[in-house]
């Protein structure tokens, strides 16, 4: 329940807002993400928790916060995603009091609305008294990282192996030797017929963070032997794991964590239809996914008359389940 003070995500508005002032009024939602959590001075250990759906809490409380910022007209959103300050949010003096009146204010609004309409999806007034829940529908997105997470590690080393030669990556081969410093595979990326780089990748089933220790440690095994490298996460990276990765004087690791898996799923996996029918194996491994997701506990996954969406049914063709 939300206490006299407001919920907790409510200490990420103003820093939001500032950030964006900062960048001169706008922003990508992952760059503000990051100098909030900067600015805030979040240690690696909070930004490794995750909430029920295995998100990461902190960036879920960003995302309310925003959210809130929005519905105030604080901040806006362009077409394409960008987070941008407006004129009331630029001149406007924010403290504490001034935010949560703010989201009083927002709350009376969705009473309002709720009272009005009936038999409406719920919104996320509806569920404002645990930030924790904001993506709590089995929507595609939960449902494909759900499944990459409830796959073995060769299956996600699969995955992460036709990802890359769909990117370019040639001679790609996953070798998942254990004593090889976390290694799991190689590959070549030719930019020319004069220029290649050979990288090394890495592959992380996480629900939480992954922290800088990890970058470090993974550096550390490809010095000397590669010229990139890369870690693919179906989690989220630390600020100080980003950091690490393009540290000047070291070898650059390119981070791809879960939100850049679902776009690449989704740029490969458009042209497919959604599957009309679910096979016994595949809908074992679903039912996996969604029990492993507190949005789904509880609930049959449907083996039949059930479609799944294109970048899900790309996930379980590279793997020859469907």
């Amino acid at each position: 329940m939300a206490k006299r003070n407001g919920p907790e995500f409510l200490r990420f508005c103003i820093p939001i807002v500032e950030v964006l002032r900062e960048l001169g009024g706008s922003g990508r939602p992952a760059e503000v993400t990051d100098l909030v959590i900067d600015r805030m001075r979040i240690p690696e250990a909070e930004q490794e928790v995750t909430n029920k759906n295995g998100g990461s809490r902190i960036r879920n409380q960003i995302a309310w916060a925003r959210f809130y910022m929005v519905k105030a007209g604080l901040i806006s959103s362009s077409q394409r995603g960008i987070w941008d300050v407006t004129e009331k949010g630029r001149t406007s003096d924010l403290d504490r009091e001034f935010v949560l009146t703010l989201f009083r204010g927002a709350q009376r609004e969705f009473i309002s609305e709720r009272k009005s309409v009936q038999d409406v999806e719920p919104s996320p007034a509806d569920v404002q008294i645990n930030p924790d829940s904001v993506d709590e529908h089995l929507d595609y997105k939960t449902l494909l990282l759900a499944t990459l997470q409830a796959l073995p590690p060769e299956g996600f080393e699969r995955i992460c192996q036709r990802l890359l030669r769909e990117s370019g990556f040639q001679q790609v081969a996953v070798t998942g030797r254990s004593g090889d410093g976390g290694i799991d595979g190689h590959g070549i990326l030719q930019i020319n017929p004069l220029v290649s780089f050979k990288v090394l990748f890495q592959c992380k089933r996480y629900r939480g963070a992954v922290p800088v220790s990890a970058i470090r440690d993974f550096r550390g095994a490809l010095q000397g032997r590669a010229d990139k490298g890369i870690v693919l996460t179906t989690g989220t990276f630390t600020t100080d794991a980003k950091r690490e990765a393009i540290r000047d004087g070291a070898t650059p690791i390119e981070l791809v964590d879960g939100d850049k898996l679902v776009e690449m799923f989704e740029a490969l996996g458009t042209h497919r239809r959604p599957t009309p029918r679910v096979s016994g194996r595949m809908s074992e491994t679903l039912q996996n996914a969604v029990d492993s997701s507190s949005q789904g506990r509880g609930r049959a996954f449907p083996s039949r008359c059930f479609s799944l969406p294109p970048p899900v049914v790309l996930c379980f063709e590279i793997l020859t389940i469907a």
